[in-house]
């Protein structure tokens, strides 16, 4: 608890020496039903308020964004923005957005770059993109909220199809791109059924440690489900720093409730490189 406290001290220290440093954070949220569920807006907003960008699944409407930019504003006076996706995906009985929300003087949000056209539905949610700057770091954000299912073999299908994923987006443009996919897999990045996502030609690799867990059970960390890929080959903006934020304050039931059951991960990112 002492070490992800200071973690979190560390990061609110850098929200002002970024911009000096051209540094960036950029982090990836299971909000849990943003918009539905009754939240603690001030306790979400501490959660997001350390990085420069922050992509949200599980939001289930316009709403919880437009009080989670309010209480953001609140926060500390900076300028929030927020990009979703153009409508929701799942199932019949269940559909929820993916959404972006960044600092809007740190991060410039270049073009939408739309759902993972699937062929057979692959996907219980079709993995969306978008495409960001950070100083002269530009790069494509893909969510993905993978399936819980009934069994473990729903959720290592869809892992083991995140390569073509990643080739999708890769291939949108001619030239080399900065991909990082993120989100809630619910599975380990250790699973097998990420093997030959690992082992692609551009060096991909997940940079949050999966020994570190990021959902909240009732009676403390559970599960390594949120994490980030991103190519060793292309990213190499990346700086090999990353981690999980706890936002629990010692109460697992509270957050569970009153946040997420999930915790932020994150990446540290140098903005200055320019892949050119």
């Amino acid at each position: 608890m002492l070490k992800k406290f200071f973690i979190y001290l560390m990061l609110a220290v850098s929200i002002y020496s970024n911009q000096v440093e051209k540094t960036a954070y950029i982090a990836t949220f299971n909000v849990l039903r943003l918009g539905k569920n009754q939240k603690d807006y001030k306790r979400l907003a501490k959660a997001i308020a350390p990085f420069d960008i922050v992509g949200l699944v599980e939001v289930m409407d316009r709403k919880g964004l437009h009080r989670l930019l309010s209480e953001l504003q609140k926060f500390d006076k900076t300028k929030w923005e927020y990009v979703i996706s153009p409508y929701p995906v799942g199932t019949e009985e269940y559909k929820e957005y993916y959404a972006y929300i960044f600092k809007k003087d740190r991060v410039k949000h270049l073009k939408d770059e739309g759902f993972y056209p699937e062929k057979k539905n692959e996907f219980i949610r079709e993995p969306y993109g978008a495409t960001f700057k950070i100083d002269n770091f530009d790069f494509t954000f893909v969510l993905i909220h993978s399936i819980y299912g009934k069994s473990i073999a729903q959720r290592e299908a869809e892992a083991r199809k995140i390569i073509e994923v990643y080739n999708y987006f890769q291939n949108l443009s001619e030239e080399e791109n900065d991909i990082l996919i993120a989100g809630d897999f619910n599975l380990s990045a250790t699973s097998p059924a990420f093997s030959n996502l690992l082992k692609h030609k551009d060096q991909i690799i997940y940079a949050v440690d999966p020994k570190i867990k990021t959902t909240i059970g009732t009676k403390g960390p559970a599960n390594s489900y949120d994490n980030i890929f991103l190519s060793k080959l292309y990213t190499q903006e990346f700086t090999g720093e990353s981690g999980a934020l706890d936002i629990t304050e010692g109460d697992f039931i509270k957050t569970r409730k009153e946040v997420s059951d999930h915790i932020p991960v994150f990446i540290k990112v140098n903005t200055e490189k320019d892949d050119d």
